[in-house]
């Protein structure tokens, strides 16, 4: 979503260095009235698209709010989006949708151990192949990122590295 934004205001594709697709029915932007100057704005999507960790997010989140205060609803959502996909990028997920109250994630072979967790969770889940699906939804004061985010960090706490693909 930030790459896109970013390519959309410059009318350039953006870099890419790791790609996650996210798809989520969410209102993520930096709004004009939070950073007024364009090139400031783009400039600060481009340091979000670059983050790869929960960490760097923290501190997007820290430059925000003393450059510009306190994120609006918008911009605190695309951070929680950034912080979906530093959590995507930990686990090698490639593509997160969320349709209908359902999550579908690409690209993310569970180990049994994680399974089993995101069965308890959820007997509702599934798990084909590389495809995992599972009911997500969002509270009054949980984001559906932010809920994505909990539950991938229930299955596969970070302490746990992920599944390296061969060949």
């Amino acid at each position: 979503m930030v790459t896109e934004a970013v390519g959309e205001l410059t009318d350039a594709p953006a870099v890419q260095a790791d790609v996650v697709q996210i798809d989520l029915p969410v209102t993520a932007h930096l709004p004009r009235d939070y950073i007024t100057r364009d090139d400031v704005r783009m400039e600060a999507y481009r340091r979000l698209a670059a983050v790869t960790s929960p960490d760097d997010v923290d501190d997007v989140l820290a430059e925000w709010t003393d450059r510009y205060g306190p994120p609006p609803a918008p911009a605190a959502v695309l951070l929680d989006v950034a912080r979906l996909r530093a959590e995507c990028l930990r686990l090698g997920i490639r593509s997160v949708s969320v349709q209908k109250g359902r999550a579908r994630l690409e690209g993310w072979e569970l180990r049994k151990s994680q399974e089993a967790r995101l069965r308890q969770l959820s007997e509702r889940s599934q798990v084909v192949g590389d495809v995992v699906i599972v009911p997500v939804a969002a509270t009054p004061d949980v984001s559906l990122p932010q809920a994505l985010v909990r539950l991938l960090r229930v299955i596969a706490p970070a302490e746990a590295a992920p599944i390296l693909s061969t060949g």
